[in-house]
C-alpha cells in the first residue's frame, strides 16, 4: 500500500463560515496503480489531492504514504519529503516563462542541491523521454499547450518520484493534444511502476485508470 488515507476530514473556515471540504475520506491506493478522482466541480476532488500529498494539512485523520504519516512531519520536512518522492503536473502547467524548457525541468533538481551538471544531464534525459529533445532550449511561449504539458511531465518525473499527482493534466488541450499526453502518462506509469493520481472530469482519462474514485460534496461515494 502507497497512499492510505483514514477518516480525513478537511474545513474551511471564513469568519462564522464553515465549509466542509472533506468530509471523513477513507481509501487506499496499491503501489504502481493509475487511479483517477471524478465528480463534479467544487466536490472536493483537488482538495483531496492537495490533501494526500501534504500540500495541504487535515483537520482530522491521517494520511500515509509508504507507511510514513504525514501528520507526524513538520512543514519543512513535508517539503522535503514531497521533493524526494512526489511529482506533480498542473492543469496551467506552471512553468516559468524566461527559463526554457531544460531550466524548468532542472529547477526542482538544483532546489534540492542537485550539482548542475548532474542536474542538466538529467533534465535533458527526461525531455528526450517525453519527445522534446528538440525543443530543450526553448521558452514555454514557444511551445504549444502540448508541449509544455511534456515539458511539465519531465519535470514532475526529474527526482524519479514513487507518486505522480497530476491535476486536470488535459484540461487546457484540445483533444487530440489530451490524448497524446494521457498516452504518455500511461506509458510512464506501465514503463516505471509509479502511482499515478490522477484528478479529472473528463471521461475519457478516467477510462485510462485501474480505479476510479468518484466524490460528491466532500465524500467519496
Amino acid at each position: 500500500m502507497i497512499i492510505q488515507a483514514q477518516q480525513v476530514k478537511k474545513v474551511y473556515r471564513n469568519g462564522l463560515l464553515r465549509v466542509e471540504a472533506l468530509n471523513g475520506i477513507t481509501m487506499q491506493v496499491e503501489e504502481g496503480e493509475m487511479v483517477a478522482i471524478m465528480g463534479p466541480s467544487g466536490c472536493g476532488k483537488t482538495t483531496l489531492l492537495n490533501c494526500l500529498s501534504g500540500l495541504d494539512t487535515i483537520d482530522e485523520g491521517n494520511v500515509f504514504i509508504k507507511g510514513d504519516n504525514l501528520r507526524d512531519l513538520s512543514d519543512n520536512e513535508r517539503t522535503a519529503y514531497r521533493a524526494r518522492h512526489m511529482g506533480f503536473i498542473f492543469q496551467d502547467f506552471n512553468l516559468l516563462p524566461v527559463l526554457s524548457a531544460v531550466e524548468n525541468v532542472e529547477l526542482p533538481m538544483l532546489v534540492s542541491r542537485v550539482p548542475g551538471k548532474k542536474a542538466r544531464k538529467r533534465a535533458l534525459e527526461m525531455l528526450d523521454r517525453v519527445g522534446l529533445s528538440d525543443r530543450a532550449r526553448h521558452r514555454p511561449a514557444e511551445l504549444s499547450g502540448g508541449q509544455r504539458q511534456r515539458v511539465t511531465v519531465a519535470r514532475a518525473l526529474t527526482n524519479d518520484p514513487a507518486i505522480v499527482w497530476a491535476d486536470e493534466p488535459t484540461g487546457n488541450l484540445d483533444s487530440e493534444t489530451a490524448e497524446d499526453i494521457m498516452s504518455l502518462i500511461c506509458r510512464l506509469n506501465r514503463e516505471n511502476g509509479q502511482t499515478f493520481v490522477i484528478v479529472t472530469h473528463d471521461i475519457e482519462v478516467g477510462k485510462l485508470a485501474n480505479r476510479i474514485f468518484t466524490m460528491r460534496d466532500g465524500e467519496i461515494v
